[in-house]
């Protein structure tokens, strides 16, 4: 009996955690870059905002004007909640890593304690 109540838990909940990551947030890579995906919106590691082809696993865009590599397509794909594999046109792909807000998009409350003096 519990093991078919189990059963039935899990195969009710795994869509759910199937579909509990997704690309969207802070992504780091090792050389220092860093880009930001909100939806179909993207602030790409030159810090400029444009927009680009979103799926909840996946992301596509061109990168802008005035960025380097202007032009070229940048795919990426979500392996795992905590890394991102990118392709820059034909290059070879690379990972990124999830990584935390920047200090300037935490709220104030993240400033660090408060010294009573």
């Amino acid at each position: 009996m519990r093991i078919a109540a189990l059963a039935v838990l899990l195969t009710a909940t795994a869509p759910a955690l199937a579909w509990a990551d997704s690309i969207d947030g802070a992504w780091c890579h090792d050389s220092g870059k860093r880009m930001v995906i909100t939806g179909p919106s993207i602030v790409t590691p030159a810090g400029t905002s444009t927009k680009g082809d979103y799926g909840r696993h996946d992301f596509t865009y061109v990168v802008p004007a005035g960025d380097p590599g202007a032009g070229t397509t940048i795919r990426m794909y979500l392996m795992g909640e905590m890394h991102v594999q990118v392709m820059e046109g034909s290059d070879k792909p690379v990972m990124w890593d999830r990584c935390g807000p920047s200090i300037s998009a935490l709220p104030h409350s993240f400033a660090g304690p408060r010294r009573l003096i």
